[in-house]
């Protein structure tokens, strides 16, 4: 800096001194500004910004005020989307087997592996079973040594989360097995607390389930074979499932841990288009104490999660319908009717 800076900076410290405190402050700033190229901003704002109506009846919905809860959903037609904490990780429970399905399938798909190999239930006297059997129920009754086994065939959760993140989905991380996940249960309170071990975004699920859909990473066999899984999900009646009509066709996958609910899925409106959504509760009780210390209080906060989540999908579906598309879904394939 030469003689002129300092020489600027020192006659608009004189002006200032001189003025009264009003006039000094604008005068400061102003000198600031042509001294150093800077511009006076107004304080940040952090109100609430809704992208849309939808979007607003959605953030009362999950009202985070007895735990977080996040949702993100897409209309695979228009491309219209809602998020509420959608970039905020959540534990990811059993909706974690959705993407290592997809990444058993992927490897299907190279060649790495048939539907017709035969793994081993990772239990004492396990018995072996195909992989197409292990992965319809991973899937369809959230069978946990079924996953643990089509887990190690692919390598573990390096593998999974290698296949995400070839996919370009951020937000997204597997850790552990099942077995050692549920054994590890209940140490962090997810209402209060953001864990990353296996835990995602609602984004990246939500995102996870579109590709799936419209055939961007698996063969067109491959992705009706997992599709096909998640239409027969049987967990999580009074979830996701509860809220639409035996024509949206839902396909979904649940997950369970200590003070967390969750359901990802695709579900249609009336007019066929397909919606994927990923919605994550967690809370709904005063605390893990005292939920724990009570099965009455256990039960009620389980209950007040799923209907947190088959309000959000009702008034998801009723809003998604109200918004009409143009007739396409974004798939390289026709899929639900069958």
């Amino acid at each position: 800096m030469g003689k002129g800076f300092f020489a600027h900076a020192l006659s608009f410290g004189a002006l200032a001194l001189g003025a009264p405190l009003a006039a000094e402050e604008t005068g400061f700033e102003a000198a600031f500004d042509t001294a150093l190229g800077t511009e006076v901003r107004s304080p940040a704002r952090f109100d609430a910004v809704y992208a849309n109506p939808l979007e607003q009846q959605i953030a009362a919905l999950a009202d985070g005020s007895n735990g977080r809860i996040g949702v993100y959903a897409i209309d695979l037609s228009t491309g219209r989307e809602v998020g509420i904490l959608a970039d905020q990780l959540f534990p990811m429970a059993s909706t974690s087997k959705v993407a290592i399905a997809a990444t058993f399938l992927a490897g299907v798909d190279a060649g790495k592996y048939s539907l017709n190999d035969e793994y081993r239930l990772p239990r004492p006297g396990g018995a072996s079973m195909a992989a197409h059997r292990h992965l319809a129920l991973m899937i369809s009754k959230s069978c946990n040594d079924c996953t643990d086994a089509l887990l190690a065939a692919v390598g573990g959760p390096k593998a999974v989360n290698k296949f995400m993140k070839d996919a370009g989905i951020d937000g997204f991380r597997l850790d552990r097995t099942i077995r050692t996940l549920i054994r590890e249960d209940g140490r962090v309170d997810p209402a209060w607390t953001v864990d990353p071990k296996d835990s995602a975004t609602p984004r990246a699920m939500g995102q996870l389930l579109a590709g799936i859909y419209q055939g961007k990473w698996l063969s067109d066999y491959s992705r009706r074979v997992l599709m096909d899984a998640m239409l027969e999900t049987t967990t999580g009646k009074k979830r996701m499932r509860s809220a639409l009509p035996m024509s949206a066709q839902l396909a979904h996958k649940t997950g369970t841990l200590s003070r967390t609910a969750s359901d990802i899925g695709i579900f249609h409106t009336a007019d066929g288009r397909a919606i994927a959504a990923a919605i994550y509760v967690t809370g709904q009780s005063p605390s893990m104490a005292i939920e724990n210390g009570s099965r009455a209080r256990k039960l009620e906060a389980r209950a007040s999660r799923d209907a947190r989540i088959s309000n959000i999908t009702y008034a998801l579906y009723n809003g998604f319908e109200q918004q009409p598309g143009d007739g396409r879904n974004w798939a390289n394939a026709d899929y639900g009717g069958n």
